[in-house]
């Protein structure tokens, strides 16, 4: 038996009339994550993808190149400060080899002695700063020595904060990099402005 469609019963028949059933909040829930994953899958599609900066640069390199710029302008902030103040330059000397020592250090992810780079190739500042020839510095530098050496301690301290809180973010063998570099640059900075300093 074929059950007729509504228009074609007879007006004279009641047919009882049903509220439209209201939809479960289990269904509304589905459809609207449905709804946002096209969204998101329309987003990826739509060739505009994310900044190649975020996708193409491990996050690895992007910390190393940082910190390697980071050093070198720190270097330049130790040439300056021993151009202006010649009498300083014996005293700055191996502080400004460890920073150098930083950079090379920073720029290679292989092994120890191993010498495979994997951040970009040196930069010139760096190049000299290794060979160590002085980098010209864009900070200027107290008249007076004593505030020379405190501007320079309290750039190493404030890099030397940066990269604690910046090690966390790192990976196992970067972060402890940055880790042994950020106690160096504590002890440049006490280095720097403790009367023990002056002593060869």
């Amino acid at each position: 038996m074929i059950t007729p469609c509504p228009a074609t019963i007879s007006e004279d028949v009641a047919v009882p009339w049903t509220p439209p059933s209201r939809p479960s909040r289990r269904s509304l829930l589905a459809g609207a994550a449905g709804a946002a994953g096209a969204a998101l899958l329309t987003g990826c599609s739509d060739g505009s993808g994310p900044p190649e900066a975020d996708t193409a640069v491990p996050l690895e390199r992007r910390m190393r190149e940082t910190a390697v710029r980071d050093s070198e302008r720190l270097l330049e902030r130790y040439d300056a400060t021993a151009a202006a103040h010649p009498a300083l330059a014996a005293r700055l000397a191996p502080l400004r080899s460890s920073v150098a020592a930083h950079v090379g250090a920073l720029a290679v992810a292989g092994p120890a002695g191993s010498g495979t780079p994997s951040g970009p190739p040196p930069s010139a500042s760096s190049s000299a700063a290794r060979a160590g020839a002085p980098v010209a510095s864009a900070e200027p530098v107290p008249p007076r020595a004593e505030e020379a050496l405190t501007a320079l301690a309290d750039a190493e301290r404030s890099l030397a904060e940066a990269r604690t809180v910046t090690l966390a973010g790192a990976p196992g063998e970067l972060a402890r990099l940055l880790a042994s570099v950020a106690a160096c640059g504590a002890v440049h900075a006490y280095l720097l402005t403790s009367p023990q300093g002056d002593k060869p």
